[in-house]
């Protein structure tokens, strides 16, 4: 029998994993392979999609041109107000700046921006140049803190200091520097949502649900954010932590210096959304909203069954690859999956941990593959063999499945149909269906082994 892994890169056997087959503890949480396509970005993107969201703010990347336009509006996050935040704003270093210093370029910047824009924080992005040529930046904030009296942070983020989740802590850290800025007493039945970017809005959905349990959000971290909300997130009872990967340094970070306790998250499918209310209606242990929680759960799973069970009928016996960032997502996707009728055959995901790894081995079937860092041969190898209908994936996956000849769902930070909450589910099944169940499919016939040999 031939190993699932032949003819792939030694260096990767430990992070390739059948369920059924294998026995041992995934690899992960290093440096990309050498000669491998790594999926993952650099540890200034994995900062900037994490900040970016924070919409009142100044965001300038201290660096070269490019590395500006490759974040440019890198969530999507949508904004119920200002939208400062979807402006790119770069210092532009060039050969001078490297020869003398880019410091005078990136002071007159912050003076200049922030005149013109009055924003009510900035956040300035160490990339690989400032980090290589030696700039202060941390010097430079300060001294434009102390003159405009508003916040202005450095993200130490430079691009070669790891990967992208390197640069999650470093936004961890960077907000931390505002939090609690704001002298304000504890805000009674409250919480903060760490993790969700207001992709499609759905910050706005689960900010609802919330509200009609009776309890009140302080801050979100970061989709739709204000900086003083966000100055005042210290004054919360409970963090609620949906993207574990991005905003768990956050929320370790927060209860060492608050004591402020925090729960994990999902709002990604019927079954993770109801156990996130109900843990955090559970933490409260408050009569009303308990029971606020059970009838809002109630209404919400009987509005939508119906339509559930439609997409059901259509999709029951397809199969499915996804490659997400985070292993939270994988295993909502996986429950959600489960519910339309729909088989996991692969899971990949760029941050996960050892932790995360083991609960998918539990949650999945036997010969499941899961993948931690994948790149596209890996993956095509798997859907063929596998014979998946389905990849869900971002914008990095979409190409791969449609030159394999199936059908796609769009998880990616730019797509603009919100997928979290109850109604969120209905859209994932009704884009699932309609994808899986396209005729287009009997015009693209699926590639075979030739494909990635």
């Amino acid at each position: 029998m031939t190993s699932i892994k032949s003819g792939f890169l030694k260096e990767r056997t430990l992070q390739i994993f059948e369920k059924g087959i294998d026995t041992f503890e995934m690899t992960c949480d290093r440096v990309s392979t050498a000669g491998s396509i790594s999926q993952r970005a650099c540890t200034f993107c994995g900062s900037r999609v994490v900040l970016y969201p924070i919409v009142d703010a100044l965001h300038l990347v201290h660096g070269a041109i490019g590395c500006a336009a490759y974040t440019w509006d890198i969530r999507g996050s949508m904004s119920s107000g200002p939208q400062l935040h979807r402006s790119s704003f770069c210092t532009d270093l060039r050969e001078k700046e490297v020869i003398y210093g880019g410091e005078k370029k990136l002071k007159n910047a912050l003076y200049i921006l922030i005149e013109e824009h009055q924003p009510k924080a900035a956040f300035v992005y160490s990339t690989c140049i400032a980090g290589i040529i030696g700039d202060d930046v941390g010097a430079v904030c300060k001294e434009v803190q102390k003159k405009t009296g508003i916040a202005v942070i450095p993200v130490h983020s430079e691009g070669f200091k790891g990967t992208k989740k390197d640069g999650y802590r470093a936004a961890c850290d960077a907000l931390m520097r505002i939090i609690g800025m704001n002298d304000t007493p504890q805000v009674p039945l409250s919480v903060n949502i760490l993790g969700d970017f207001n992709i499609a809005g759905e910050i706005w959905v689960i900010k609802k649900y919330f509200e009609q349990m009776g309890l009140k959000i302080v801050a979100t971290l970061t989709g739709d954010a204000r900086v003083e909300q966000i100055k005042s997130a210290h004054t919360a009872q409970l963090n609620i932590v949906q993207c574990s990967g991005s905003m768990r340094f956050l929320a370790k970070q927060m209860k060492e210096k608050y004591g402020i306790p925090f729960i994990n998250a999902s709002f990604s499918g019927i079954n993770d959304t109801a156990k996130a209310l109900y843990d955090a209606a559970d933490f409260f242990c408050n009569k009303s909203v308990m029971e606020n929680t059970r009838n809002l759960i109630s209404n919400e799973i009987a509005l939508i069954t119906p339509f559930i069970n439609s997409y059901r009928n259509k999709c029951k016996g397809k199969k499915a690859a996804l490659y997400v960032g985070g292993a939270f997502k994988a295993m909502s996707l996986i429950k959600a999956l489960r519910i339309l009728g729909i088989q996991t055959i692969l899971a990949g995901t760029q941050t996960g941990s050892k932790e995360d790894y083991e609960a998918l081995k539990t949650l999945c079937d036997d010969g499941t593959v899961l993948l931690d860092d994948s790149n596209p041969i890996e993956m095509s190898k798997f859907i063929i063999e596998k014979k998946a209908d389905l990849f869900i994936g971002g914008v990095k996956e979409r190409p791969l499945a449609y030159k394999l000849g199936i059908a796609f769902c769009d998880h990616n930070h730019e797509r603009k149909t919100g997928l979290a909450g109850f109604e969120g589910m209905v859209n994932f099944a009704r884009e699932v269906s309609l994808s899986v169940n396209s005729p287009v499919w009997k015009f693209a016939p699926r590639r075979g082994r030739e494909y990635y040999v």
